[in-house]
């Protein structure tokens, strides 16, 4: 290989490498721009391939629970197999493998195509699999069964896995990557200044209206907020 063409090819290989870490850039952007309730998301500190997540489950069988995440993305990304969601949080559910923590997305997505498919959608995904658990190919057959012939058994596993989610919110992070999602209890010298700081900032200004998603100390539901007698 002369001289020439060795640099042509490294050219090439940095064009490509920056062009797919724009294209990952852009589909993270892209998740500010949907209704992604409860779900929060951030690309690891050391890779952009790695993004950590939580979702805070606020209705249906496993409202109250808050769970972790992980999205890997493909070495090729976007020109490879599908990105990989795996919950760190235990999970009893038909869509997720029991050992694994896998989310199936075999029927959303049976073939990744870079034109139409985007991260967004997967997460958008996860919003539909806690309201409808009627999987047609389960990851978990226990849990489609159990859904389907003994709910009160299946409440229940729901129920643990909700209940240990929140006892586990503060957890010190299993990795030292400075973008891990992490909770503190509540400390009132460092949440009522960042509160008041928010209120001010987002202060209506003179004749107009604007809501406050209130969140009681002790819950993570949001409107929540304490009633006072007026």
């Amino acid at each position: 290989m002369t001289e020439e063409s060795a640099s042509n090819k490294e050219t090439r290989e940095l064009y490509s490498m920056l062009h797919q870490e724009y294209t990952i850039m852009t589909e993270y952007r892209m998740l500010q721009t949907e209704n992604l309730r409860g779900i929060y998301v951030i690309p690891s500190y050391e890779s952009s391939f790695l993004w950590y997540g939580v979702i805070f489950v606020r209705s249906g069988l496993y409202e109250g629970g808050v769970f972790r995440f992980t999205i890997t993305l493909p070495e090729k990304f976007p020109d490879d197999e599908t990105p990989v969601l795996t919950f760190v949080s235990n999970l009893y559910h038909p869509a997720i493998d029991a050992s694994t923590g896998l989310l199936s997305l075999r029927e959303v997505f049976p073939m990744w195509d870079k034109k139409r498919d985007h991260v967004w959608q997967i997460l958008k995904y996860l919003h539909i699999i806690f309201d409808n658990l009627s999987i047609k190919v389960p990851a978990n057959t226990e849990a489609a069964c159990m859904y389907k012939t003994n709910r009160k058994f299946f409440m229940q596993k729901v129920r643990e896995c909700v209940v240990t989610s929140i006892d586990h919110i503060y957890d010190d992070p299993p990795t030292e990557d400075k973008h891990y999602i992490t909770f503190k209890p509540y400390d009132p010298d460092i949440h009522e200044k960042a509160k008041d700081i928010m209120l001010t900032a987002f202060k209506p200004t003179e004749g107009a209206t604007q809501g406050m998603s209130w969140v009681q100390q002790g819950c993570y539901q949001p409107f929540s907020k304490e009633e006072t007698m007026s």
